[in-house]
């Protein structure tokens, strides 16, 4: 890897959009629209283009399209390769345990929020059933207060 040459941005989209090709989300939409909305909410944030970039790459080794290995020898900064990581989610790993690593993680925070924004829309919720959409919206509240982002005690 070219420390100094990282991907630009619309190779880094182009990767992960190649990644996701015929992924759906719990919705039935694209996954693209979800890592899309993701690197979005993101910039909108404040967010620089190594965290853009773990934006469009947050799913990729989770999901496994793509592989430890691809990612440690891709052409990504150290940052943003590190940023990926902190927020794939390892089978059996506690809430505690994935959020701490996230909070330890330099730039981490800021992509999660993101996620985990478009992944709590009411939009998108509606379309599930009642259980799932119940199941996911605590998750989903539960690691927001896990990274500190609300307090827990009815704050959004």
């Amino acid at each position: 890897m070219n420390e100094t040459t990282p991907l630009p941005l619309d190779r880094v989209e182009a990767v992960a959009r190649a990644a996701h090709t015929g992924q759906r989300d719990k919705a039935g939409r694209p996954y693209a629209e979800h890592l899309r909305a993701v690197a979005e909410g993101v910039r909108a944030r404040g967010g620089d283009e190594e965290q853009i970039a773990a934006a469009w790459l947050h799913d990729a080794v989770e999901d496994g399209r793509l592989s430890e290995q691809w990612l440690a020898e891709a052409a990504l900064t150290r940052r943003t390769k590190r940023i990926v990581l902190a927020v794939t989610k390892r089978s059996g790993e506690p809430p505690e345990a994935y959020a701490a690593r996230i909070l330890a993680t330099p730039g981490a925070l800021l992509v999660k929020e993101a996620d985990l924004a478009h992944n709590a829309d009411p939009a998108r919720l509606a379309v599930l059933d009642g259980p799932t959409r119940t199941r996911l919206t605590e998750k989903y509240a539960r690691m927001r207060v896990l990274l500190g982002l609300v307090t827990g005690e009815g704050d959004s």
